[in-house]
């Protein structure tokens, strides 16, 4: 898989995110070189909690493979998933993870918990970090530097 390709497909995502004033995360779930689900951040526009954009992009995997188990996808985000959505990947039987930059504050993958990887749980996801780290990175640092500046 070129990991770069469906990281950029992640990126367009979080575009999509931050001209909608939310913060600018994306996702896209991939099954045999397929994009089969694309989401990004839309808290604030369906005043939903729970509408981040790899919840979403499961979401729409899910309708796509009709039915939950997402067995050998992978997804690629362009931040490290936060508890509610590292819990969603063990869930959705998500195959492998593949993340832009950390979240130093609300990660739950490398950065503070490491839900994917709990052995306990009867699943567990593979993890590949720190594709286009910078770009993924660079996207959120302008976004809340302009919040603050406002």
């Amino acid at each position: 898989m070129d990991h770069c390709f469906y990281m950029r497909e992640a990126l367009v995502e979080a575009r999509k995110a931050y001209i909608l004033n939310e913060v600018p995360v994306g996702a896209v779930v991939v099954l045999n070189n397929l994009i089969i689900g694309r989401g990004h951040n839309l808290r604030e526009a369906l005043s939903d909690a729970s509408a981040h954009a790899e919840i979403l992009a499961l979401r729409e995997a899910s309708r796509y493979v009709g039915g939950w188990r997402l067995n050998g996808v992978t997804i690629y985000v362009t931040i490290e998933p936060c508890a509610m959505c590292a819990g969603a990947l063990v869930q959705f039987r998500v195959q492998t993870l593949v993340y832009g930059a950390r979240d130093l504050k609300a990660g739950a993958v490398d950065s503070g918990l490491n839900i994917v990887r709990e052995p306990r749980f009867n699943h567990q996801v593979e993890v590949v970090s720190g594709i286009m780290e910078a770009e993924c990175r660079g996207i959120i640092q302008v976004f809340f530097r302009n919040l603050r500046e406002k």
